[in-house]
């Protein structure tokens, strides 16, 4: 493998002037460096990326951490993270916590270890433990969820795009096509996502006058087989809702087909809608209404927040809030 010192005997010209030419730092005039270059490239010369993580104390890495690689929803937060990643010539570690508490706590423990110069952290359920984890960090960290400690002296930005909003929005949709009897299917109600989704509806129904029914409500886990495991149980119930909104595109989808396989029509039988607005939603029968989540955009904003702080190129902590927006597909449309 070639070396500084190979480029500079070719070349004729010293070590050290190569690797101001390399490396961007120093003078060097652009007839000389155009020559390194030159030779550089002739030569097959691969710069020692470790040597210059030593110099610059960086790894050039930053951790993104997402609780499910299966759902769809991340790709796009993953494309916006890394689009912005290029432009610094900085690489993402994808760590899966399998929507875990421990799992979370080991790759805040991973970041701890300085294997990343930063960290961008998904998690359905921010709470005291990992909270008090990322503030001990002493790296740059963006959540993807808003969390505002008592003690008002967090050490992390973040990112969020309003999921309360969101559900109420989709809520507040079926009811002003004529529905008066919506089930709602969501996750785990005692973490922080799966609570801000099931207020959102309950709010919606409550605004309209409406009271709530508790055998609509289901809790499962924002999977496809979970979304249909609680519209087989939905479908025992006496008194049939008219329309149901899910907590995420997989569920909705999972909805549609225990539906199909009742032999009920979507939506004139009964109405979806769902949430994320990911490419599944064109690609089911009925097309699927959904409420589009700006996954990418959270990726991004992230992404360019993290690196802002990983070069101290901003000190105040950011606060974004995203709106999210519903998409109007076949699956809901007005009735009568």
């Amino acid at each position: 493998m070639s070396t500084i010192y190979d480029i500079a005997k070719k070349a004729g010209v010293s070590a050290s002037t190569v690797s101001r030419a390399l490396n961007g730092s120093g003078y060097c005039d652009e007839r000389t460096k155009s020559l390194i270059q030159k030779v550089a490239q002739e030569l097959n010369y691969i710069p020692d990326s470790s040597a210059k993580m030593l110099r610059s104390k960086r790894t050039k890495r930053i951790v993104l951490a997402i609780p499910d690689i299966c759902n769809p929803f991340y790709f796009d937060m993953i494309y916006g993270v890394n689009s912005i990643l290029e432009k610094y010539d900085y690489l993402m570690i994808l760590i899966y916590t399998k929507h875990s508490l421990d799992e979370e706590l080991k790759a805040i423990q991973n970041v701890k270890g300085k294997i990343a110069d930063g960290m961008i952290m998904v998690s359905f359920n921010f709470c005291e433990k990992n909270i008090k984890a990322i503030n001990s960090l002493n790296v740059p960290v963006v959540i993807t969820n808003k969390y505002e400690s008592a003690h008002k002296n967090d050490s992390f930005d973040y990112v969020y795009v309003d999921t309360y909003l969101g559900i109420k929005m989709a809520t507040e949709h079926l009811l002003k096509q004529g529905h008066e009897k919506i089930a709602f299917m969501g996750g785990n109600m005692e973490e922080q996502t799966g609570r801000e989704r099931f207020l959102g509806y309950r709010d919606a129904i409550i605004d309209a006058g409406l009271r709530i029914n508790e055998k609509y409500i289901l809790q499962s886990n924002y999977t496809e087989s979970g979304g249909y495991t609680c519209t087989r149980e939905l479908l025992k119930r006496e008194s049939l809702p008219s329309a149901i909104v899910a907590a995420n595109d997989l569920m909705a989808i999972g909805a549609m087909s225990a539906l199909e396989e009742s032999g009920l029509r979507i939506p004139d039988d009964m109405a979806v809608v769902g949430m994320d607005n990911t490419q599944s939603a064109i690609r089911v029968t009925p097309k699927l209404s959904s409420v589009a989540m700006m996954q990418e955009e959270i990726g991004r904003n992230a992404a360019q927040i993290l690196m802002d702080n990983i070069l101290n190129e901003n000190s105040e902590k950011k606060r974004v809030r995203l709106l999210p927006r519903l998409v109007v597909r076949d699956s809901s449309v007005q009735i009568g």
